[in-house]
């Protein structure tokens, strides 16, 4: 059974303000980068991205408000739940998708640049690990260095953890995408939920795409690349979303994504100087992998009926059917 499409019971006024306000606040948050010309370059640039992260957020608490939801002595309760923040239910549903979502997107961006070397577009070096070992002999060249092996298994796991420290700067994110927006949205259907809410977070990081930002194109065109990027992950983070009724998953995922980003970095050949809008982690490789992954969703019926039946939180006319099991 799946729930009725009505433009109608979005609302729209909230949306609107939650899609103004987090614009805002991301040029907010990176004007010095823009105002002391010196743009990436800038060593405000780690803290300006980093806060950046909390402005979705910032924007989700005057859309609650003119939602009109968690109202009443249960209102804490209701956000939370609004949100997809607590409680867990079902719980081992939510907690497995939670753990596998440290794992698939590394993966993700793994197979991305094997895709990548099998295409041609970059050599790799997985014996020597050349690239990565000159950019270490060039920051520490005094330094007697492990063997590299060893230094590139330490950095590999080093990626989950990486994922759980970047916990609550993907949170504040999240919350704001997956855990206010995409249910927001969810009357529309669940393919025009994702795909808007997934859009919305690419065009979101304008501020930093525009000069330059992991595409090397300051430009409209690089904004686009994150549009379309930002579109094929967010389906993905998105169904987890629709399918546990949580934003965890998402937010291990996005956490485990930035952790994984630079693992190109590891395994290219010296020497190379793949385009970062080609192989890079949003690159135009990742959108096929992306899309291959969601194909196969599609395909097994990940995105029909119960699979994406999450109990989205609370509204006086459910918008999704009940919430089944795991």
């Amino acid at each position: 059974m799946s729930a009725p499409v009505s433009a109608a019971r979005v609302p729209w006024l909230a949306v609107v303000v939650f899609a103004i306000a987090s614009v805002a606040l991301s040029w907010l948050v990176a004007l010095p980068l823009w105002l002391g010309g010196s743009g990436l370059a800038d060593p405000l640039l780690p803290l300006v991205a980093a806060a950046m992260m909390f402005t979705p957020a910032l924007a989700t608490l005057p859309a609650l408000i003119l939602d009109g939801r968690g109202e009443g002595p249960r209102g804490a309760r209701g956000i939370l739940r609004r949100l997809g923040v607590w409680p867990l239910r079902p719980a081992a549903r939510t907690v497995w998708w939670t753990v596998a979502m440290m794992f698939a997107l590394p993966l993700l961006v793994a197979a991305g640049l094997v895709i990548s070397a099998l295409t041609g577009l970059v050599r790799l070096d997985l014996v020597g690990f050349s690239g990565f070992m000159d950019m270490l002999r060039a920051s520490v060249p005094v330094t007697p260095l492990p063997p590299a092996g060893v230094l590139v298994t330490l950095q590999l796991v080093a990626i989950p953890i990486g994922a759980l420290i970047n916990i609550p700067f993907a949170f504040g994110e999240e919350v704001g995408w997956r855990g206010w927006l995409l249910p927001a949205l969810r009357p529309l259907g669940v393919w025009p939920a994702l795909l808007l809410s997934g859009a919305f977070w690419g065009l979101w990081h304008a501020p930093l795409i525009l000069l330059g930002y992991n595409f090397a194109e300051p430009n409209l065109l690089g904004v686009l690349m994150m549009i379309i990027g930002c579109t094929l992950m967010g389906v993905l983070l998105g169904w987890t979303r629709l399918h546990t009724a949580s934003v965890w998953p998402a937010v291990l995922g996005h956490g485990a994504f930035n952790a994984s980003a630079g693992m190109g970095a590891l395994v290219v050949a010296a020497g190379e100087s793949p385009s970062p809008g080609l192989v890079g982690p949003l690159g135009v490789v990742m959108w096929g992998v992306c899309a291959l992954v969601i194909t196969a969703m599609v395909l097994v019926g990940a995105f029909r009926g119960r699979a994406v039946a999450g109990d989205l939180g609370p509204d006086p006319a459910p918008i999704v059917a009940p919430r089944s099991v795991a």
